[in-house]
């Protein structure tokens, strides 16, 4: 059966792995076909290929945006032109956005007793992209609170005193961009979306109209009968699908998902496993 995982963050955005560590992660573990995904940010994309042309992998180059909707929803990119000059300044606006949130999340944590700064935070991320799960790891290493989880349900979650929301675009901008940048759009994992497969079908038949390409159907996020509905629907509204595990640090999901080969005829990104 092969194995393939479309759905990867690295050291870029707020995983753990570097994009070569994550590919030799990938190989050991038989993965066949793989994409870094990282938020908001393709800086980390020219390592990863060269590392899935190192250790012969087929690499696809991704991207996840962020969309405003009553609930937030994940966008996958792939197959972007690299160095798109319009969909860099689509990117310079979203992170301009996240940059003005960690500076107010900053002063509201430090008004709760929590002292760290935006220097903490680079440094802790190592890259231009600053996250919460950098905020909690900070935490963590300050003493403020003993693991992520804490940081989050005591103060950076959604409904924490220190949460504050940030800009988003909408799914038709980021569907647009996408495209601009001669790249496909794909709902990840659908069900942090909406809890019910008949909001989800409504939702992916609008989200087609603006010009979506594909749905994730087989993820970490789902159950065995949630993927069945994903694929059921996908197939009603000639949309293609996708498998990834949103892997972001060592430990549960790990890195490969598992797919029959009858699944692989809706997977087309320009690879062939």
């Amino acid at each position: 059966m092969p194995r393939i995982d479309l759905h990867l963050h690295s050291t870029w955005s707020d995983g753990t792995l570097t994009p070569d560590e994550l590919v030799q992660r990938a190989r050991k573990r038989g993965v066949s076909v793989m994409a870094l995904c990282d938020h908001d940010t393709m800086d980390g994309v020219p390592a990863f290929l060269a590392s899935c042309r190192k250790h012969s992998i087929r690499g696809i180059a991704g991207i996840e945006l962020s969309a405003q909707y009553p609930k937030e929803m994940h966008i996958l990119g792939y197959r972007l032109r690299p160095s798109d000059e319009a969909f860099e300044r689509f990117l310079e606006t979203i992170r301009r956005g996240r940059t003005e949130r960690n500076e107010a999340m900053c002063a509201r944590l430090r008004s709760l007793g929590v002292r760290i700064t935006m220097e903490d935070l680079a440094e802790e991320a190592g890259g231009e992209l600053i996250a919460r799960p950098h905020m909690a790891r900070v935490m963590v290493s300050k003493g403020y609170v003993p693991d992520a989880k804490t940081a989050f349900m005591r103060y950076i979650g959604s409904s924490s005193p220190a949460y504050v929301e940030r800009y988003r675009p909408s799914p038709g901008e980021c569907i647009g961009a996408i495209r601009c940048a001669g790249g496909v759009a794909v709902l990840a994992h659908p069900f942090h979306t909406a809890d019910r497969v008949d909001e989800i079908r409504k939702i992916l038949a609008g989200l087609k109209e603006l010009g979506l390409w594909g749905v994730e159907c087989l993820s970490s996020h789902h159950s065995a009968e949630q993927s069945f509905q994903l694929l059921s629907a996908a197939k009603d509204l000639g949309l293609y699908t996708t498998a990834g595990s949103d892997f972001h640090e060592e430990g549960v999901p790990d890195i490969g998902v598992d797919v029959s080969e009858d699944f692989l005829p809706w997977a087309r990104l320009g690879v062939a496993l």
